[in-house]
């Protein structure tokens, strides 16, 4: 079959041009964050942004080099490439250099690599090559469970660094599957497991319970229309739970309400089951195994909150629900850059003109909270035009996902518009104080060699498959 001679007509252009765009912007906004007056040239090798200016040429290099590889090369190495980042991140956790408490970096004298921001490219180039092979089959065990697995294999490596924020971003992959025709049901459920997780932090477990129970209640009669069969389950479910908390109180001693809740559910489930199968109500079965899931996981949030998050995200969580107030301590990021946004009013100050940042009162501005610098200098107006750039890109993504030929090329383009879109939400929303602070990059904003190259190379990939759309793979 002919291949194209010159792939450079067929890359789009408007995702190029936004690519530039942004990394421009974002260079600009690294120079006003860190601006020394003393050593005000653009270039100052010694500064952060004379350092970002190289990575910016380097990463323009590596978006040549990279669509130059023929497209067939990352369908057929895509396996491969997987392996070698999930082993490098492997590597990290044995002769990795740890920075602030994690050890996610190579150190090569001055220059650090994060693998992490790599393993996502390979992550999606794996769950894309694997769904290509199983189109449509999202709705068997045999394939969920595998292409799940790829996802969590990397995210477990990177959550052992620790890494939360990486982590988090590999979840992201799942809104793949879901395109791709993962059940509705599983991927709400995921949905629902995070608002519960905050929702068990601010109310009490055995309210909550009851909240669920009724909610259940009303979806059966929703999904029936039948409010006897509602009544009837509800009599059961109060009478298995009055017996349940009389055996507690005067002989067992020892279960707690909220246990006695969930034993009696369990019950309930049982005398119903002759319904449940006999009438076939799968509806009214779903939704009961939707309840009894939701119950023991707010059972099971203060143990996992308690015992297997690090202290200072704990403590984020905290700040952010209202649960604790610490402005001077681990509040102080997030307090700071609401001040900071806050400030720049409608148009802002100017360029340059941003005092929260020039007297660098909120850390880590040029990185993770480089978003404070564009809401202070450039106010509301400019923080609006750079997540309109954010969003006509993410939107362009899908255009171009959506006309793809290949299975594999669609699937991993959407991989990356996941990937890009929960770093900037996450991002400007640590930044406003919507979520914790878990410390992910601004895609092309951000400084940092590692986060640029990263991005720059999951994007043209996807651009360069997309400009060969026309041809096969294989």
């Amino acid at each position: 079959m002919k291949r194209s001679i010159n792939i450079w007509h067929g890359l789009d252009k408007i995702s190029i041009l936004l690519f530039l765009v942004l990394v421009i912007m974002g260079w600009f906004n690294i120079y006003a964050a860190v601006y020394n007056e003393e050593r005000s040239w653009f270039f100052d090798l010694s500064q952060r942004y004379g350092k970002q200016f190289l990575w910016i040429i380097s990463a323009l290099i590596l978006a040549i080099l990279t669509v130059t590889i023929d497209n067939r090369f990352y369908f057929f190495f895509a396996w491969f490439i997987y392996g070698a980042l999930v082993l490098l991140l492997f590597l990290v956790l044995i002769l990795g250099r740890e920075i602030n408490g994690a050890r996610s970096w190579f150190e090569f004298g001055s220059f650090t690599l994060q693998p992490s921001e790599f393993a996502k490219i390979g992550t999606a180039l794996a769950l894309a090559g694997f769904l290509n092979t199983r189109r449509q089959e999202l709705t068997r065990l045999q394939v969920i469970i595998p292409a799940t697995s790829i996802i969590l294999l990397p995210a477990l490596l990177t959550a052992l660094q620790p890494d939360m924020g990486s982590t988090v971003v590999y979840f992201a992959l799942f809104i793949v599957l879901f395109r791709e025709g993962l059940s509705p049901y599983l991927f709400v459920s995921g949905l629902l497991m995070v608002m519960l997780f905050f929702l068990t932090l601010l109310f009490n477990n055995l309210h909550l319970s009851f909240v669920l129970i009724g909610i259940a209640v009303l979806l059966v009669w929703i999904a029936t229309r039948k409010w006897k069969i509602c009544l009837i389950g509800s009599g059961i479910f109060l009478l298995i739970a009055l017996i349940v908390h009389l055996i507690d109180l005067y002989i067992i001693k020892s279960l707690g309400d909220e246990i006695v809740i969930f034993v009696s559910l369990i019950l309930s489930g049982v005398a119903y089951s002759y319904y449940f199968f006999n009438k076939k109500a799968a509806g009214a079965l779903i939704i009961y195994l939707f309840l009894i899931g939701s119950v023991l996981f707010i059972n099971s949030v203060d143990y996992s909150f308690n015992n297997l998050l690090p202290p200072h995200q704990k403590d984020r969580v905290n700040i952010l629900l209202g649960l604790k107030s610490d402005t001077q301590g681990i509040g102080y990021n997030v307090n700071q850059s609401i001040i900071s946004i806050g400030s720049g009013g409608f148009s802002g100050k100017g360029y340059l003109q941003g005092t929260q940042t020039k007297f660098k009162f909120v850390p880590k501005q040029s990185s993770d909270f480089i978003f404070c610098t564009i809401g202070e200098e450039w106010g509301f107006l400019g923080s609006f035009i750079v997540i309109g750039l954010y969003l006509f890109l993410l939107l362009r993504l899908i255009f171009l996902a959506e006309r793809q030929r290949s299975v594999f090329s669609r699937i991993y383009g959407y991989g990356v518009v996941s990937i890009l879109f929960v770093h900037i939400f996450i991002n400007i929303g640590m930044a406003i104080g919507l979520v914790p602070v878990i410390g992910i990059p601004l895609p092309f904003f951000s400084y940092g060699g590692s986060s640029l190259f990263g991005f720059t190379v999951l994007l043209f990939i996807f651009l360069r498959l997309d400009a060969s759309r026309t041809e096969y793979l294989v």
